[in-house]
């Protein structure tokens, strides 16, 4: 089989180097010569572990290829991907579909034999129904089917997700199309992957529900590791003890300073207006959305208290940027809220991520960057943590308060236990648990 993936973003260029590896013949389409040109070169423009030696080996292979010429890749290609990025529409919240409907005008515009034509792109409910109108009206009689196949990959893991995953689902009222879809995902029928065949809207409307729901879990045990500070109790109990029962489940349950990245930002916010439009309002997402903007300028204010209610003239260490770990990606991330707000309170922030440094350079002014997690603690008046990557777990903490002029840990992802912290000498805070005079006590 032959397919063109238009878009090399994180969701068009996972996906596009994980069908070449299902032995499907793969273009990447992109309108950024230079990203091309670096793809074409061997370098993957993102960090995602393991991409870059996938990439490599099925580019010797000869099943996957990278080009600017949408024309070219359409020609003949069985099935075309849209996985181009449908960012929150600046004024009202709306997805913007300005990029995904162009790309549908150029493909009507491409190709030739029959075609089906797959949304990758994250899009509300109706969005399939707008580009089957807009391909009729520029190819008025044109074969063609748009099937929804909205992606579930977790960056840091999207590799194992796509080969792996815990379902594919396919929307499409087209039996010709769905056997195309069959075809693509034959190595996960092989293994027996669940794959759901439904409409298009209710396609669409499952990758919104899902990350609502997640977003909706995440902000839930935030909520009640605030309560937990307020009685006494441990969030991290609270949660062992909730997610044990089979109807709820343990993950999403780890209380930190809020949700962000590419994805729950934006999505939330798009079934809210969506759900808004049509006069069927979600108040419990739209809460969600509201307690996780508000909850990141609460961090900040949690690391000021640890300070003795002042960092005005002291330096804070602060260690991981990125909205989770195994990632490069800044969008949304708790940090863009913390560190600014650190800083106009009056404090010289000393900042290290391990992949993420780059891209924050130039979204956070007035930062000292580190080359390692102990330059940041130099002279420190207190260490945070943010994101919690696996090096950032395992520190040396005789060599740390060696190099801190305070021994002051906020810890907003609690990969430390409170009782060893206040052993070695430290000042502790963390998100939902007892507090160090609480522990002291007993």
């Amino acid at each position: 089989m032959r397919i063109a993936m238009i878009g090399t973003g994180y969701v068009g260029l996972v996906s596009g180097v994980c069908f070449s590896e299902f032995g499907v013949n793969v273009v990447c389409v992109d309108t950024d010569s230079d990203k091309i040109d670096r793809l074409n070169q061997g370098e993957v423009p993102i960090y995602e572990p393991g991409l870059e030696n996938l990439m490599a080996n099925n580019v010797a292979s000869g099943r996957l290829s990278f080009t600017t010429d949408l024309r070219e890749a359409v020609n003949g290609a069985e099935a075309v991907f849209i996985a181009v990025g449908t960012p929150s529409r600046r004024g009202d919240g709306h997805a913007d579909l300005s990029f995904v409907y162009g790309v549908a005008r150029e493909i009507a515009a491409a190709m030739n034999d029959y075609t089906v034509i797959v949304t990758k792109s994250t899009v509300p409910v109706g969005t399939g129904d707008e580009i089957e109108r807009i391909v009729l009206e520029e190819r008025p009689g044109a074969e063609f089917d748009v099937v929804s196949n909205p992606e579930f990959l977790r960056e840091g893991s999207a590799i194992n997700d796509f080969m792996r995953p815990n379902r594919v689902v396919i929307g499409s009222g087209s039996q010709r199309a769905n056997e195309v879809m069959r075809q693509l995902y034959r190595p996960l029928f092989l293994i027996e992957t669940p794959i759901v065949f439904t409409s298009r809207p209710t396609a669409e409307l499952i990758k919104y529900a899902s990350n609502t729901f997640l977003a909706t879990k995440i902000t839930f045990i935030n909520e009640i590791a605030d309560l937990c500070e307020n009685v006494g109790a441990d969030v991290q109990e609270v949660a062992k003890g909730i997610g044990l029962d089979q109807r709820i489940g343990g993950k999403f349950l780890h209380a930190g300073p809020g949700y962000g990245g590419s994805c729950f930002p934006k999505d939330t916010l798009a079934l809210v207006r969506t759900a808004q439009s049509v006069g069927s309002p979600l108040k419990i997402v739209e809460t969600v959305v509201e307690i996780n903007e508000t909850r990141k300028a609460k961090m900040a204010e949690k690391i000021i208290a640890a300070c003795d209610g002042s960092v005005d003239g002291k330096t804070i260490a602060v260690l991981g940027l990125t909205f989770k770990p195994n990632t490069d990606d800044m969008r949304d991330a708790p940090s863009l809220q913390i560190v600014p707000a650190l800083r106009a309170a009056g404090a010289t922030v000393r900042a290290y991520d391990p992949q993420g440094m780059e891209e924050a350079k130039t979204m956070i002014d007035g930062v000292e960057w580190c080359d390692d997690a102990y330059d940041t603690m130099v002279d420190a008046d207190a260490l945070t943590i943010i994101t919690e990557w696996n090096q950032f777990r395992a520190l040396d903490f005789e060599r740390v308060m060696s190099l801190m002029k305070e021994p002051v840990l906020v810890d907003l992802r609690n990969i430390y236990n409170p009782g060893e912290m206040l052993a070695v000498g430290f000042r502790y805070t963390g998100v939902g648990r007892a507090t160090p005079s609480t522990l002291e006590q007993e």
